[in-house]
């Protein structure tokens, strides 16, 4: 991923002169928008890694791919996540539909969307759903590390599940994902946020506390102190901290259905053997949570520290005209698992198993019915295109990364014959019957 934040303008002169040879104008470059980034070829195995393995994960525990538009109408967020959250007042990237005029959003996260097409196909009228989804969310937030403009996640969703089971399910979901990733310095943190009843009451409560602190409020704090203030308690204003340290537990307070809800949630996690914190101040950042509500987190990140987050959203389908449907969902950065897998030291690569050289016409058709062949068995192959001596060829095979080299000139086309000659371990160069060669290639393989 080419997450080095490029300064300037998102169009920029090239160097040096800005006419081309001949007095011409020269073009502008372009370069991509501040805080949405390439992520190049040397660079996708890592992300290819945490993809891979995540659809492994989803398969294990029977969720099935659902895939929903990157656009959606604006009020199925401004419903959905809240209208006194920052994604809707500031960060969602939001347009009018040249043709028709309706308001549309680049979609800030995954799950109101995918409720949203719950409701629309019924997808839960005959069973429950377990469902995930992958790809890219858009938020405009001042870029860093860890936090862009366009980023990607994963997200998974049990639509149509009421107990803590589930809750505890998609957890342990997962700390199995952390498994498979060789992730370390990872720890889950919980809380619940109890029912509607439960937050109207704990309102009052939050409302008298933080007016008596009312001189550190930031101009945030203030707008949403009698709007939503469980909102203060997700605040990072360095000031706000010691006041909401202070502030009344929620889940000190919450009814007895949450509460044994919450009590079946960690009782599951203890017999799975998953460590966890309860933190009173966790409450998520959206507004259709209710109950259980959880982050991963690590240290190894600084300020963006949450690499996964989730919990229960029994109200959502109802808020977006659906008849009313438990559920509980999370979601994981991607971005964010890279850079984690990089910190600790991880690689990934997608060298191919062979390079072919070739020199000679006959040698060039040769080359192409020995790689498709190795390609029929399953083995990543690449031949050399564009020319360029046999000792050329070989400086691009070695960069490739290919385990071997074949290489055929006439001498292997009338013998019929390949040359494979080791590129990764010291070991000599063979003549090797084309019937053979995918075998002895794929003894090379790392």
């Amino acid at each position: 991923m080419s997450t080095t934040e490029k300064p300037g303008s998102q169009v920029i002169s090239p160097r040096g002169s800005d006419t081309a040879a001949g007095g011409a104008p020269r073009a502008t470059r372009l370069q991509a928008v501040r805080g949405m980034n390439d992520v190049l070829p040397d660079e996708a195995p890592l992300w290819q890694r945490v993809e891979d393995a995540a659809r492994t994960v989803f398969a294990q525990y029977g969720y099935r791919n659902l895939r929903v538009p990157v656009v959606e109408a604006t009020a199925l967020f401004v419903r959905g996540i809240g209208d006194a959250t920052d994604i809707v007042e500031k960060e969602m990237y939001t347009f009018a539909d040249r043709l028709n005029g309706d308001s549309l959003t680049l979609r800030p996260e995954a799950t109101a969307g995918i409720v949203r097409a719950a409701i629309e196909h019924s997808l839960t009228y005959e069973r429950p759903q377990r469902v995930w989804t992958m790809g890219p969310m858009f938020r405009h937030e001042r870029p860093q590390k860890g936090r862009y403009r366009q980023f990607h996640q994963l997200d998974a969703e049990a639509l149509g599940f009421e107990g803590p089971d589930v809750d505890a399910e998609q957890i342990m979901m997962l700390a199995r994902l952390w498994k498979a990733l060789g992730l370390a310095d990872v720890s889950l943190k919980i809380n619940s946020i109890g029912d509607a009843d439960d937050r109207l009451r704990h309102r009052a409560l939050l409302i008298e506390h933080f007016e008596r602190h009312r001189d550190v409020l930031d101009a945030d704090a203030e707008r949403r102190l009698h709007a939503n203030p469980l909102r203060l308690l997700d605040s990072k204003h360095p000031p706000m901290q010691e006041a909401i340290r202070l502030a009344p537990r929620l889940i000190d307070r919450i009814g007895a259905p949450a509460r044994a809800h919450f009590e079946g949630l960690t009782a599951a996690l203890d017999a799975a053997g998953i460590a966890y914190e309860v933190d009173a101040r966790l409450v998520r950042g959206l507004d259709y949570y209710n109950r259980t509500v959880f982050e991963w987190v690590t240290g190894a990140l600084g300020a963006q520290g949450a690499i996964a987050g989730g919990g229960r959203y029994d109200g959502l389908a109802a808020l977006l005209g659906g008849k009313p449907m438990p559920a509980c969902g999370y979601a994981c950065g991607i971005e964010r698992l890279v850079l984690l897998l990089r910190e600790q030291g991880a690689t990934a690569h997608d060298a191919p198993l062979a390079y072919v050289a070739h020199a000679g016409d006959a040698a060039a058709r040769m080359a192409l019915a020995v790689a498709e062949s190795l390609r029929d068995r399953g083995h990543a192959v690449v031949v050399h295109a564009g020319g360029g001596s046999l000792k050329s060829q070989m400086k691009r095979a070695d960069a490739s990364g290919a385990a071997v080299a074949l290489i055929i000139g006439d001498d292997e086309v009338a013998a019929g014959t390949v040359t494979l000659k080791p590129l990764r371990v010291a070991a000599p160069q063979s003549a090797v019957a084309v019937a053979d060669v995918a075998a002895r290639a794929a003894s090379y393989a790392a």
